[in-house]
């Protein structure tokens, strides 16, 4: 493989499944894990220059952010399917079209989390009972995140567009380059200038920024696969409207996740700083863990969405069976790595052992539940990218409102002592990883018995 070709809109309609979602994932994987060293490099530089509250102050914020960014998110998610079924039935014009929309609404959804962000941080914040030794570093946080959130909006949008054409290497090259970085400017502004958490918030905006920049300059030089200009640049009502109604769902789902963290994270301050800094170590480590899972699920998604296009039903099948072996290995390797290794990631982020062991108990009790995550994260990839997105929505909303957080306070309530008045920590993890293990199975079902399985069954039905 040539290095142009590696670089380069890749066609999924052809070959070896396995062979062609390995090639689209593997980079992704290793994209998804640079765009987590943003958040991780955060946390292990103000909890080791810092300290340990200003470590809780950056996981305390990060369920609002997730919370606002969610909706968007899903959006990008949605554009990279829509872009990858016309890509596979060779549209140059409506593909066009839809990269150019999916600029436009990366600019209209910008503007309006720079102005309407920062007006809502404080009161979130209360909202979630935020401890008031970090609320201001919370406030800083966040706010500096909106004022730049161009960076992350065009960065996701458009490497949204780039996979959903099967270029997911250069999606890698840009944000490995922007990782490094937002690790060196972190260092600069905290260790160096003494910034402690803003710093490591506007580190995080300038690497976003320049991975947007790339991947701009990188589309601008796809010429060869669709125009863009003023013309499929305008908003269209049908096309915007069909980006939308595809991504919401996604969206919805983010946003939903997001909410019922932010619920549980109510649960967790209460609990005080140690729970929270212990929380999220957790959440840095698992942030990590959670990568091969949601790269074999975007994987999935284009997968489908490009064989959809072709109506190549067959391939679809086919990689259905093959995913879910990859995904199940690739979680398996990790889990391995959480039960019996997590003290030593732990210890990066911070030296005080009784938070380290807290942290180690609390994922021994989760680890297993990544082998369901895998699973479920496939079969709903499968889902998306045939352009149901509305099953994976409700699955989400069972799995992390319906069942999660109730499961969670009520652990909380019937586990209180006099060491942990407001419950034990313990019931955190036990509510993840009986919301993740009944996700997998209604995911299993849903997609067993749904119109998604049917339809490819039909399909080939026809084809034969």
């Amino acid at each position: 493989m040539s290095l142009k070709s590696l670089f380069s809109a890749k066609d999924m309609t052809e070959g070896a499944p396995w062979k062609r979602i390995l090639e689209f994932s593997v980079p992704m994987l290793l994209g998804n894990v640079a765009q987590q060293l943003y958040n991780t490099a955060d946390s292990v530089i103000v909890g080791l220059y810092v300290g340990d509250n200003a470590l809780a102050a950056v996981g305390s914020a990060s369920p609002i952010l997730n919370l606002l960014l969610a909706l968007f998110v899903g959006i990008a998610t949605g554009a990279g399917i829509v872009i990858s079924q016309s890509f596979g039935a060779r549209d140059r014009e409506g593909l066009s079209k839809n990269v150019g929309n999916c600029i436009s609404l990366t600019l209209v959804a910008t503007v309006v989390i720079m102005v309407f962000g920062p007006l809502i941080t404080r009161p979130m914040l209360h909202l979630l009972d935020t401890p008031e030794s970090i609320m201001e570093w919370c406030v800083e946080y966040l706010n500096i995140f909106f004022y730049g959130i161009a960076g992350f909006f065009f960065y996701n949008m458009l490497s949204g567009v780039l996979r959903g054409l099967g270029d997911s290497v250069s999606a890698l090259g840009f944000l490995l380059l922007a990782a490094a970085l937002n690790v060196a400017l972190d260092l600069l502004f905290v260790a160096k200038f003494g910034m402690g958490v803003p710093g490591v918030a506007l580190a995080t905006v300038i690497a976003q920024g320049i991975s947007a920049v790339f991947c701009y300059i990188k589309l601008m030089r796809m010429g060869d696969l669709f125009d863009l200009n003023r013309s499929t640049i305008r908003l269209d009502k049908k096309i915007s409207g069909r980006i939308i109604s595809i991504g919401v769902p996604s969206g919805v789902t983010q946003a939903i996740m997001a909410c019922s963290m932010m619920v549980v994270q109510s649960l967790t301050n209460s609990m005080g700083e140690m729970v929270i800094a212990a929380n999220v170590i957790i959440m840095r480590v698992d942030g990590f863990a959670m990568m091969p899972n949601f790269s074999f699920g975007q994987a999935m998604s284009v997968y489908a969405g490009q064989n959809v296009g072709a109506c190549r039903y067959d391939r679809v099948h086919k990689g259905v069976g093959q995913g879910t072996a990859i995904a199940l290995s690739f979680s398996a390797v990790i889990t391995v790595v959480l039960l019996f290794l997590n003290k030593y990631l732990f210890a990066i982020f911070t030296e005080t052992t009784a938070l380290i062991d807290l942290a180690g108990q609390m994922m021994r009790i989760m680890a297993v539940g990544y082998l369901a995550v895998s699973i479920s994260q496939v079969l709903g990839g499968i889902m998306r990218g045939m352009g149901d997105t509305v099953t994976p929505m409700w699955i989400s909303i069972v799995s992390t409102v319906v069942l999660r957080v109730p499961i969670a306070y009520i652990l909380a309530f019937f586990t209180r002592s006099a060491e942990y008045p407001h419950g034990h920590p313990f019931s955190l993890s036990i509510s993840l990883l009986i919301s993740w293990t009944m996700g997998m199975v209604i995911t299993v079902i849903a997609y067993r018995f749904g119109r998604c399985r049917k339809k490819l069954q039909e399909e080939m039905k026809q084809s034969a």
